[in-house]
């Protein structure tokens, strides 16, 4: 190998790299840094060594190009970092020779410290006859000793494979081999290694046979997604199920080092949180409710929670907690003196009205405005029909009659309402129904399958007509349902009865939510993007490059999920109706996803909201003019689009070079194959053959990561931090007239809806959660914004992306403009006055109920 030898007569060309030292992220590690600086003392150094992007090694024989000379990491001691997150920069100075080398395309780097240290770039000021070259790096760089490879990172230019200059041509094969290793054994913190795996790693069997937990992926019964694969152990009395690490060592779950939160994050402090919740809180409320009645009597109880605080009596509990959790978390979280009370901030749901939750206009507006506003769809027949198979299942058709609801359609039959399109329905019979006997049977849950009719009305609004709630045979599954039609009253026992009809609906919505609209339709079906782009596109290629920024911490946040969450008697199973039947459910929920539709315009028509009419702004045309997550999501829609369209079409200027793109090609055959596995063979998958193909698949991927993942995710507390307003289970069935119950009804309609839906502890675990998952760090990047303003050396797509941040701010502008006409836009605040915001671009950090993070990061 050649390189640049000392006698070169060439000037020198100097560099700037910026990195942070391992103690700056680990906030008091003083230990790294002083054992940093013995071994800096010893003599030993962090090299760089450029390699020429025109210039080969050896020009007879091709292969890789020529490096320079190590150049060494100077004012390392000089530059004394703080026990603070910062920057530090340093210099670094090459021998040059001008004709011998050519134009710097790479540099490898090499770390002889003992501890990893972050490098975020590498600049060379003026290098001759090119001026400034600038590297992105943003990677955590271990000791030398760790790697089989070398480390090694390019300039940032962006080239399709075929057009990469040769001599780098082998440096980016091998790094993409570096990336996916070898599929086996256990991954170290610093593997740099993408891969999938099963889901394999919810349950515990080896504690016992009610922590089992199926396999979600690799079969047709529960097919999903993959995750990332951490080669841990298998478990003694399951070969097939991953073991599981203890709770305290959450931070120890193998992902990639590059994909682990960054320091500044919130969500540093967000392991710290999930475990301070699942560790030390649950064990003090459990005990403390254990005590004390294990109900709140009152609505006035509920509003103690934000207004006067949980006071935990003082004991060994309360010393547990506040030994574990540091005091700043306590404060943040808790808004807790560490004395013992425990505060949560009011959600806006109630912050200017009490009640107006309560109201059927606001119980219509929460499926177009709220946190689940993607499942409402226009009613096409009458009465609903259900798909399940009537071999197994018996008739579960809808039982509700003309009779119930034609009194209140403005003087309409059924059969003109549906053909004037102004009946629609929240229809969660169907996904429910088939594991509600189970539910009902083994946790300790009593609820309903649910169906909710609704009418538009002349001003836009929804009002309820029906809702009718199911139960499976008692004689069995093949004998079909037992339902009951509620319909609306504010009456005496039938109001009370109509209120906790509401209730069971929207219990059978915060579940299907958080499982599916959250937790699969975002969080799962992103991640084998983030894999299978890290495994085949390399950091040269123009479309890793478009999609980085909306990967950042999924892979993190989903191990965390998997670890503490959604994983056997997490909080999820704790908290949610489905219990331990959650993640099952939504495998079988996932045989019905399809790639396409997860487009918004797809969708939308799907649902049947809107209709296709190449005369509206969109290509559509809305069915409900008043629907805010649509009207929104358009907007927002079609600014990605325009976006990736600009982006796109720069780089691939036929449908040609999107065939012949190996590394492209190899990508979405990956995702298909392996990332989304189980349905490899579905017909809809774009073959990804034409520039269309890859601008509208971008687009779906960007929009889930960002905007569709707002839209579900930050108003969790705004409306459900007040939990009797989103209840996520009930623990009785409505009460039958004779029961005592019904008696109570008469009397104390509030204890009863209180003693069916809202149990305080969970409640409490609830809440806590909502609040860690509803907040933005205070490092978050939204949608139109970068970590880097040099991240790309094209001067057209940093145009076309600042084109697409200025789309954006006028869309928020819109937003805000749109949610001061409250006589136009009823359902924009509705009963409630919660302005809708969620897709309101950018946000501030903490609470805010508003603002579209780049990627699915918490």
């Amino acid at each position: 190998m050649h390189a640049i030898t000392e006698k070169d007569d060439g000037k020198k060309v100097k560099g700037k790299v910026l990195l942070m030292k391992k103690n700056v992220l680990d906030f008091t590690d003083i230990k790294a840094a002083v054992v940093d600086e013995v071994v800096e003392l010893l003599g030993n150094k962090v090299s760089f060594q450029l390699i020429s992007s025109s210039v080969f090694d050896d020009p007879e024989n091709g292969s890789e190009g020529r490096r320079s000379n190590p150049a060494y990491l100077e004012n390392w001691l000089t530059n004394i970092t703080p026990i603070i997150a910062g920057e530090s920069t340093f210099s670094v100075t090459f021998d040059w020779d001008r004709n011998e080398f050519g134009v710097p395309g790479a540099f490898i780097i090499k770390n002889f410290h003992l501890n990893e240290f972050f490098l975020k770039s590498l600049t060379l000021e003026d290098v001759p006859n090119h001026g400034k070259i600038h590297f992105v790096c943003n990677s955590w760089v271990y000791p030398a000793s760790k790697y089989k490879s070398d480390r090694i990172f390019f300039a940032n230019q962006a080239y399709l494979p075929g057009e990469t200059p040769e001599p780098l041509q082998k440096h980016r094969e091998n790094e993409l081999v570096t990336l996916r290793g070898d599929g086996a054994g256990k991954l170290e913190e610093w593997d740099r290694i993408y891969d999938y795996a099963y889901y394999n790693d919810l349950g515990d069997p080896d504690k016992g046979e009610e922590y089992a937990r199926p396999v979600l992926g690799g079969s047709s019964e529960y097919p999903y997604p993959r995750r990332g694969r951490t080669g841990r152990e298998p478990t003694k009395t399951d070969p097939n199920c991953e073991s599981r690490i203890p709770l305290f060592m959450s931070l120890d779950i193998y992902v990639p080092r590059d994909e682990r939160f960054g320091h500044l994050k919130m969500s540093d402090f967000l392991t710290v949180y999930l475990k301070s919740i699942v560790q030390s809180l649950l064990p003090a409320f459990k005990a403390l409710f254990d005590n004390t009645p294990n109900e709140f009597d009152s609505f006035e109880d509920v509003l103690k929670l934000y207004e006067g605080g949980v006071k935990l009596p003082e004991g060994p509990l309360l010393k547990a907690i506040t030994d574990s959790i540091p005091l700043e978390i306590l404060k943040d979280i808790f808004h807790s003196d560490g004395e013992g009370l425990f505060k949560f901030p009011i959600p806006q749901v109630i912050q200017e009205d009490k009640t107006a939750w309560r109201m059927d206009e606001e119980f219509g507006r929460e499926m177009l405005a709220g946190i689940n506003p993607v499942l409402i769809t226009r009613l096409q027949e009458f009465p609903p029909k259900s798909n399940l198979d009537p071999n197994i299942y018996g008739n579960q058709n809808s039982t509700i009659t003309r009779e119930q609801i034609e009194d209140k359609l403005d003087g309409l039959t059924v059969d003109e309402a549906i053909k004037a399109n102004m009946l629609f329905i929240l229809n969660l019979h169907d996904i429910v129904m088939p594991y509600l006997r189970r539910i009902n049977t083994t946790t300790n849950t009593e609820t309903y399958a649910s169906r909710t009719l609704l009418f538009l009305q002349d001003n836009g609004t929804l009002k309820p007509l029906a809702i009718e709630l199911s139960l499976p045979h008692p004689d069995g599954d093949q004998f079909g349902t037992v339902s009951k039609v509620y319909t609306p009253s504010d009456q005496g026992v039938e109001g009370s009865m109509w209120q906790l009809a509401k209730a069971y609906a929207v219990v059978n919505d915060s579940g299907i939510h958080e499982l599916i609209s959250h937790w699969l339709n975002t969080h799962a079906v992103i991640e084998p993007f983030v894999i299978a782009t890290n495994r085949q596109l390399s950091v040269l290629h123009p479309i890793h490059k478009l999609l980085l920024p909306h990967f950042r911490d999924t892979m993190n946040i989903n191990a965390l999920g998997r670890h503490q969450l959604i994983n056997c008697a997490g909080t999820v199973e704790l908290t949610f109706f489905t219990a331990k039947y959650s993640m099952e459910m939504s495998a079988v929920v996932y045989k019905d996803w399809i790639f396409p539709d997860q487009a918004l315009p797809a969708d939308l028509i799907k649902r049947g909201v809107a209709v296709e009419d190449s005369s509206s702004p969109h290509g559509i045309r809305l069915l409900i003019q008043d629907y805010p997550y649509a009207v929104d999501g358009l907007e927002i829609w079609s600014a990605i689009k325009s976006w990736v369209t600009e982006y796109c079409n720069f780089y691939y200027k036929s449908d040609d070079t999107i065939q012949k793109d190996s590394e492209l090609q190899a990508w979405w055959k990956e995702l298909r194959e392996e990332g989304h596995g189980d349905k490899k063979d579905e017909p809809w998958w774009p073959k990804m053959q034409t520039r269309q193909e890859l601008i509208e698949s971008c687009t779906i991927t960007i929009w889930i990561a960002s905007a569709l993942h707002a839209a579900v995710n930050f108003g969790q507390y705004p409306y459900a931090g007040y939990l009797v307003n989103r209840p996520s289970l009930t623990r009785m069935f409505m009460p039958e007239p004779g029961s005592p119950e019904y008696e109570e009804l008469k009397t104390n309609p509030d204890k009863v809806f209180l003693k069916t839906t809202v149990p305080p502890l969970q409640t409490l675990l609830e809440i806590s959660l909502l609040k860690v998952l509803s907040r933005h760090g205070s490092d978050t990047l939204y949608l139109g914004q970068r970590d880097s303003p040099e991240w790309t050396k094209d001067q057209e797509p940093l145009l076309a992306f600042e084109r697409f941040g200025k789309k954006l701010s006028d869309i928020g502008n819109q937003i805000l403009q749109m949610n001061g006409d409250h006589k136009k836009w009823k359902n924009r605040s509705g009963p409630v006055k919660v302005p809708y915001t969620s897709l309101f671009p950018t946000s501030e950090e903490g609470l805010t109920g508003k603002g579209i993070p780049n990627s699915v990061s918490i």
